[in-house]
């Protein structure tokens, strides 16, 4: 019956020993990782989400091009055995504290979103590191208050209360050897190429920015992604996200010209320049800052 339901497309098989309804089977690509995911969960009930998986269904941002989504379902078994690769899914092994297990949206068991952005971040270049950890860090300053606004990411408490979460995760994830780049996190870089930039920037020895620092203009009050006080030198990361329509341009370009008329010099690099060409991005930038 179930080779007969496949063969005419009323079912979809998801993992050995796993089916779905055709109909149900949805076309976002993240949406059939949950699936996945929602399979091996099926077969293992004892075991968590975890891992890329978690990263999906937190929405934490990714250091690279591919999204968590297109990476194998993930989940973490409490007991016995190692790290191994069954059929589509990696299974993780490890005994996970229950402040560190909690419920998605759907009630599926998940690891936190701190345990998550330090399984993720672990082995990973800083500046790559503090993409997740970033990442994490707005989204747990976010769940602190009703209606998080920019000057929440940017007060020291909420910021510092999210480092701590981090760094509590960290202690019983061994090895992370992340004590120095959750130091680094900071909830009011907004996007992960502003993260990338960050890291790169900490690793050649730049003077440290500020983030999304409030200037008068005679267009109001204006957010530059990085500022430099005592060289006045702002500092934007462009992505596609930014014009996102010919308006976005104009108005950025209009944003910049006031800045520009104010006295203030500017940088600019690609989000593009900074996954592929870090170093062009830092002589750059550093070029700008003498």
């Amino acid at each position: 019956m179930l080779r007969t339901a496949l063969a005419s497309n009323r079912i979809v098989r998801i993992r050995r020993g796993v089916f779905i309804d055709s109909g149900l089977w949805p076309e976002d690509p993240r949406e059939q990782h949950l699936l996945r995911v929602v399979a091996e969960l099926e077969l293992y009930p004892s075991a968590v989400l975890s891992h890329e998986s978690a990263g999906t269904s937190w929405n934490l941002p990714s250091p690279g091009f591919d999204a968590w989504h297109t990476h194998p379902a993930s989940i973490t078994l409490p007991s016995g055995g190692t790290r191994s690769r069954v059929g589509s899914a990696v299974h993780h092994i490890g005994q996970l504290p229950p402040a560190q297990v909690t419920k998605d949206s759907d009630g599926r068991p998940i690891t936190s979103l701190a345990r998550t952005a330090v399984d993720l971040a672990a082995g990973r270049s800083l500046p790559d590191a503090l993409v997740i950890l970033d990442g994490a860090a707005r989204l747990l300053c976010a769940a602190m208050v009703a209606r998080p606004r920019r000057s929440d990411y940017a007060n020291e408490r909420l910021a510092g209360a999210a480092r701590e979460m981090l760094e509590q995760a960290s202690l019983t994830r061994r090895p992370s050897g992340l004590a120095s780049a959750i130091a680094l996190a900071d909830p009011r870089r907004e996007s992960a190429p502003e993260s990338l930039s960050a890291g790169h920037f900490h690793l050649a020895g730049l003077p440290s920015p500020a983030y999304q620092t409030m200037l008068e203009s005679p267009l109001g009050r204006l957010y530059p992604d990085f500022y430099w006080p005592e060289q006045r030198l702002i500092g934007e990361c462009d992505g596609a996200g930014k014009y996102a329509d010919e308006d976005a341009y104009v108005r950025e370009k209009e944003r910049e010209q006031a800045l520009r008329d104010l006295g203030y010099p500017m940088v600019r690099w690609l989000a593009k320049e900074i996954m592929v060409s870090p170093q062009l991005v830092v002589e750059r930038v550093s070029r700008a800052l003498t």
